[in-house]
Formats: C-alpha cells, structure tokens, sequence
C-alpha cells in the first residue's frame, strides 16, 4: 500500500498495491491507523480516502459548545465526539465532530453505534476538509436516514442545517447565521441550538461554502 500525504493533510490510498489481497476492510484500515496518526490529529475514512486534520481551538470550542447544549436533551453517554460511526456507501468510517444517539439504540457486538440510531451530526468545517462535509458526508448522513445535520462553518460564521431526509437528500435545508438560534423543536431533537458563542476563525481560508 502506497500512502501519501498531501498539503491539505489528506492521506490517499493507492490500491493498485493491494490489488493481490483485493479491496482493504474498514476495519484493516482503521488497525493500521489507529497507531500511526500524530497526537492532536483526528482521522476519519471517507469514501476510502484518510483524512487526517489538526484539532484547532474554534474547532473544538464549537464542538464543546454544541455538546454541552445537546446535554439538556441526551444523556451523557449518547452525545459523543470523534467517535466511529460506518455509514451507508464505500468505506465510510466517520469520526463526527458531535453525534447524539437515540435512547433505546444498543452497540454493535464490534462496540460500535449502529448509524440507524442516530438523531444528530453536527461537523465544523476544517479549511482543508470542507468539501467532504459539505459533500460526501451530507450524501451518507442522508442516505443513512440522520434526521438532522447542521454544518458549522468557523470561516463565514453561519450553520448550514439539514433536515427532513428522504431518498438519500435532505428535503430541508436552513442557512443560520452565527449569533441566530437554530429551531430544532419540530425534530426529533426537540431543542434550540444557541450560537451566539460560536467562534470564527480568523483566517480567510474560505469566503463562501463549497458548491454542492
């Protein structure tokens, strides 16, 4: 297996190398990895790419943020973060910045949440990983049926919000911004989201949202 890693902090695999043992397992790359990514780093598998990207202070803010709010409505062991999570199409092994996971769901017998039980994804956008949140990961949350998705984006300062799933899209689809509460009382989730404290980032990486 040849891997190398790109300015953008994106690990691609080339399978031309494996090609004598066929296609890797989630689950071979995921032990091969989970050893090797520097501390600090998150690493999640995306359509069979890894994607590795560096946890900054607004990032993980915005995380904190969203979690301690979600806490009013879940449990504390069914909200999460960079937690595996497969996901519906080819070699998706997420690490979500926030899940909440519904109260009767039970793990797996690997230990890991069934992605049928989640009511809640929460990403925040990294400069160099935008396009999968915005993308790949939009198209598996709404194939897997997650009823809602928000985006947080640090770099424009507002939250995409998907809601409504249906037929592998989301039928809703709010833009909030940054300072604006976001109404989530007609879902699943039954609370309102505050914002006000989201941080920006400071740099000008990204002026407007990936094209979907």
């Amino acid at each position: 297996m040849t891997i190398s890693l790109e300015r953008t902090e994106t690990i691609t695999i080339d399978g031309m190398e494996m090609a004598e043992r066929e296609e890797p397992t989630l689950d071979e790359l995921f032990e091969r990895l989970e050893n090797s990514v520097p501390e600090g780093y998150k690493f999640e598998i995306v359509g069979g790419t890894i994607f590795m990207s560096p946890q900054r202070a607004a990032h993980w803010e915005t995380i904190l943020d969203i979690v301690e709010q979600l806490r009013a409505r879940y449990p504390r062991k069914r909200v999460m973060s960079d937690v595996r999570v497969d996901f519906p199409g080819k070699l998706n092994g997420f690490a979500s910045d926030v899940l909440a996971i519904a109260e009767s769901s039970t793990k797996d017998r690997d230990g890991r949440w069934h992605y049928q039980d989640i009511e809640f994804v929460a990403e925040v956008v990294s400069a160099s990983t935008a396009g999968n949140d915005y993308g790949v990961k939009k198209k598996a949350y709404a194939e897997a049926g997650v009823p809602v998705y928000v985006i947080a984006d640090p770099y424009i300062g507002r939250c995409r919000v998907f809601t409504q799933p249906q037929d592998g899209e989301y039928k809703g689809d709010l833009t909030v911004p940054y300072g604006e509460p976001i109404d989530l009382t007609g879902t699943v989730v039954d609370l309102t989201l505050a914002t006000n404290d989201f941080p920006r980032q400071g740099s000008a990486a990204r002026e407007t949202s990936p094209t979907e």
